[in-house]
């Protein structure tokens, strides 16, 4: 097998790797280009220039320059209509050089196989996320988020499936797969069975979300670690952001999955040979295909490699969460038909601006959630002693806690006093904006429409004017979309098996608000909008619903 198969050499590839890497800031893309050339591929780069909307603090980066570095493969038996791409992140440091270094081997290894039919591309980018987005924005000639790169100079065939590889570790005792990409989407679930069916022809412990596959499954122990698995899952999906470099292929309709390894099993161990055996195996299967992947799922979620819950048994639980919103909007309709015709003295219909005030006011409280946070932080910085980013995330917690003294406010702006048929009137276009909203949000990433409708269907049903104001108000309060992700973030670090205090969880809390915003102006992800302009918003109906005069 050539260099893949002496792990001598493999280890002094990645130990040059390393040496190259240290004293520079960035990829050793001269020496990344001669490496590729000399395997035989023809090797292109891609220069990318990025500016943040404001500093990554997780990640100490602003402006971000970089260069992605990657050879093709052309396959020697076919019209080179189609391709199959390999990845490895490759930043500061040498946090993924075994990565890269297995890589380069299955590159030379590749390149002497002749039954190829489609076109391989061996990527290394740089800065992961932003320069996985660079190269496909320029590979598929789109620009959708503003970034400034430069035009691809050599381009494979039309790409069927991406891997990206990561290995943190010089040792590795088992392979995670990562499935959650951009927006909650997931790549078809054939994918990850043909990963999962090699790990076990070749004998290679696997995992997913770090844990590992349990036989007992009529135990309670066993439903116990297939449910924290699962909800794992949930979490990670309804956040919408890409877990992997794979994440991003999924917006361009290619299946793509992200290969961990970790270290974590110590009674295990994997060689690199073993990791690549895995790999040439995954890609034969691949490059054989006459067409895309598609004859399995594309909605399901997984309690372990070997299981899987597909959408007919998970959906049936939304349906009826959000029956209960559609009939109460019905027993409100009935009400309002039912209710005694107005008189000469004093009308009981509700009139359209108390009705549509609140709506915009709503609204537009949530445009200034979207909008503020970004533009005013240059302003913040100045009067405050806090960093810019700082100044977003709390920017967008004073106008979420802001919010709070809406009612006021709306009815300030209206004549008189609400009527009886006025709020049930506003509460009939709550219940269905917010049942269309948690449908639409559900068929798109039904992870986040399960959580938001498990917090917010219970107080649109019940809330009313004339419940208990301080008991009503504090339960809106504790199921409101903010506290809901707090409890997410706590949740999520107790299913890792990484408790955190009270204090570390705020951190966390404000880590997850700042990446949210920031994953929506690099990758477009779709959660900070639908929040802060739709889901904010109607809860603030309610909110004025339990306030009505």
């Amino acid at each position: 097998m050539g260099l893949l198969s002496d792990p001598n050499r493999r280890r002094a590839l990645t130990k040059l790797l390393t040496r190259l890497n240290a004293p520079i800031c960035g990829m050793p893309v001269d020496w990344l280009v001669k490496t590729m050339q000399s395997r035989g591929l023809e090797v292109f780069t891609q220069s990318f220039t990025r500016k943040l909307p404001f500093p990554d603090e997780n990640k100490e980066r602003y402006m971000v320059r970089g260069t992605n570095v990657y050879g093709i493969l052309r396959a020697p038996r076919a019209p080179r209509t189609e391709a199959l791409v390999l990845s490895a992140p490759c930043s500061e440091g040498n946090n993924n050089n075994q990565a890269v270094g297995l890589l380069l081997g299955l590159a030379q290894y590749f390149r002497s196989q002749i039954h190829w039919a489609k076109d391989i591309i061996f990527l290394v980018n740089e800065h992961d996320l932003i320069g996985m987005q660079a190269w496909l924005e320029g590979y598929h000639h789109t620009n959708t988020t503003g970034g400034d790169w430069s035009p691809l100079q050599g381009r494979g065939g039309s790409i069927q499936a991406a891997l990206s590889l990561e290995l943190s570790s010089d040792v590795i005792t088992s392979l995670d797969l990562v499935l959650e990409g951009l927006n909650g989407q997931l790549p078809n679930l054939d994918l990850a069975n043909l990963f999962y069916a090699f790990c076990q022809k070749i004998g290679v412990l696997c995992t997913i979300q770090g844990k590992l596959q349990r036989n007992d499954w009529d135990t309670t122990s066993g439903y116990s670690h297939a449910a924290q698995t699962m909800m794992l899952m949930v979490l990670k999906q309804a956040s919408g952001r890409p877990w992997g470099d794979h994440g991003l292929f999924l917006r361009y309709h290619i299946e793509a999955a992200s290969i961990r390894g970790i270290n974590s099993f110590r009674q295990y161990k994997t060689d690199t040979t073993t990791i690549g055996r895995l790999l040439e195996g995954m890609y034969r299967k691949l490059n054989n295909l006459l067409e895309r992947l598609h004859q399995s799922y594309f909605f399901y979620l997984m309690p372990s490699l070997s299981r899987f819950v597909s959408i007919g048994y998970y959906m049936p639980a939304f349906g009826l969460l959000a029956v209960i919103l559609l009939l109460r909007a019905l027993d409100l309709w009935v009400q309002l038909g039912a209710s005694p015709p107005g008189t000469e003295d004093g009308p009981s219909s509700p009139g359209v601006l108390s009705i549509l005030t609140p709506v915009v006011i709503s609204h537009m409280t949530g445009v200034a959630l979207y909008t503020l946070p970004i533009l005013s932080q240059e302003m913040a910085v100045q009067h405050f002693p806090v960093s810019e980013t700082e100044a977003v995330v709390l920017t967008a917690i004073a106008i979420y806690t802001a919010g709070l003294a809406l009612p006021h406010n709306t009815h300030r702006l209206l004549q008189g006093e609400g009527t009886e048929e006025g709020w049930r009137v506003l509460k009939l276009v709550a219940l269905l904006y917010l049942a269309v909203l948690l449908g639409c949000t559900a068929l798109i990433n039904f992870s986040l429409g399960f959580i938001l409708a498990l917090s917010l269907v219970p107080i649109a049903a019940f809330i009313t004017p004339h419940t208990p104001k301080a008991l009503s108000a504090a339960i809106m309060v504790l199921l409101s979309p903010g506290c809901t992700l707090l409890y997410c973030v706590f949740l999520f670090q107790e299913l890792q098996e990484t408790p955190v205090s009270l204090q570390d969880g705020w951190m966390l809390f404000l880590s997850v608000i700042s990446q949210g915003i920031l994953d929506h102006a690099l990758y477009g992800s779709l959660v900070y909008p639908l929040l802060a302009l739709l889901i904010y918003p109607c809860w603030l109906l309610l909110w004025n619903i339990l306030f009505w005069k």
